[in-house]
């Protein structure tokens, strides 16, 4: 983790793999086929952030590896505890600003799995995503109207970058009021 709580980009794809698995036992050929889908639609493709943390799980103790050493990528995987503390220390870490491709990762994967934390839990994550989507909103508004009256098309980006954060609060608030 970076020093203010928030992921790296291998803990994101950990976070992704734990998750999946709290759902049930899945073979490492599965588990890395749902990661790589996952990842590729939210980031676009990356080989180099898959491979590396999905084997650090099994020699960390994170998940339990079947007994068909035979045929490694068909041995199912299952949760250790270990796992699942690591899990919800990843769920509730933090999440930095301003939103980058790795960060809309981290996001979806919280709202993905948001439903295996306790119900406060949930809320403070929510909160803590919504108030995200706020400071965001507010350094975008105020760098607009520091360009406004300016030649070329940085003010109508910044438009559309600022209306997407407006839908992402509109979002994490009515999650919140959900929540409630």
């Amino acid at each position: 983790m970076y020093r203010d709580n928030s992921l790296i980009p291998s803990e994101a794809i950990r976070l992704l793999a734990l998750g999946i698995l709290a759902g049930g036992a899945r073979s490492y050929a599965q588990l890395a086929g749902e990661v790589r889908h996952f990842v590729s639609h939210i980031t676009g493709p990356s080989l180099e952030l898959v491979a590396s943390p999905l084997e650090l799980l099994k020699v960390e103790g994170l998940v339990d590896a079947g007994d068909d050493h035979d045929v490694p990528d068909a041995e199912p995987l299952a949760l250790t505890e270990a796992g699942r503390g690591e899990l919800h220390k990843l769920l509730t870490a933090n999440v930095r600003a301003p939103i980058s491709d790795i960060n809309k990762l981290i996001i979806a994967l919280k709202v993905r799995f948001l439903h295996l934390l306790e119900p406060a839990e949930q809320r403070l994550q929510a909160e803590t995503l919504t108030e995200l989507s706020e400071r965001e909103l507010a350094r975008l508004t105020r760098l607009r109207a520091h360009h406004a009256g300016e030649r070329g098309h940085l003010t109508a980006w910044l438009d559309q970058e600022i209306a997407q954060v407006e839908a992402r609060l509109a979002f994490f608030q009515t999650l919140l009021s959900e929540l409630d």
